[in-house]
């Protein structure tokens, strides 16, 4: 549960409500942004829920399920807080993690996490990277839903590690 305020009003996200605002489409990126804020709300805002429309994510990671989940919670799309930036990606993680940098900042704090190793496969990047025919579409469906499946297995410090 991702626990936030708007205007001092409590605010409470399941998994279920970022897919029901995404849909579909890229349940590993919606599962990237749930596990992102379920490990730096607490360290922006260990006194309690963060104001969610003071919450900014700059990011080099660009997908769209990802981009919904930081959307629905924090509203950080609409009002303008919600950067990617390439210049983010650090390739010294390798090409399975290298976008996967979310730098938070809320008031006075910041945090920047990074993807822990051997949770996104080589041909799952290898599939987003190529103008894929039918079956590759198909078989990417699957990787999308069990890279979803293994984030939301894990606990988020099993996920992200804290990086700065």
């Amino acid at each position: 549960m991702l626990r936030l305020v708007d205007h001092g009003l409590p605010l409470a996200f399941t998994f279920t409500n970022l897919v029901a605002f995404h849909g579909p489409g890229s349940p590993g990126g919606v599962a990237h942004a749930f596990k992102v804020l379920e490990r730096a709300l607490p360290l922006l805002a260990p006194g309690g829920p963060p104001e969610r429309r003071e919450l900014r994510i700059t990011t080099p990671f660009g997908g769209p399920g990802a981009r919904d989940g930081f959307e629905l919670v924090t509203r950080a799309v609409s009002d303008g807080r919600y950067v990617v930036d390439p210049a983010l990606a650090r390739p010294e993680l390798g090409a399975t993690r290298e976008r996967f940098v979310f730098a938070l900042a809320y008031r006075d704090r910041a945090v920047t996490l990074a993807l822990r190793d051997g949770l996104v496969t080589e041909e799952f990047v290898a599939l987003l990277r190529e103008k894929r025919d039918a079956r590759q579409e198909a078989r990417l469906t699957v990787l999308k839903q069990e890279l979803c499946d293994r984030l939301m297995a894990r606990r988020a410090a099993e996920v992200y590690d804290v990086t700065d």
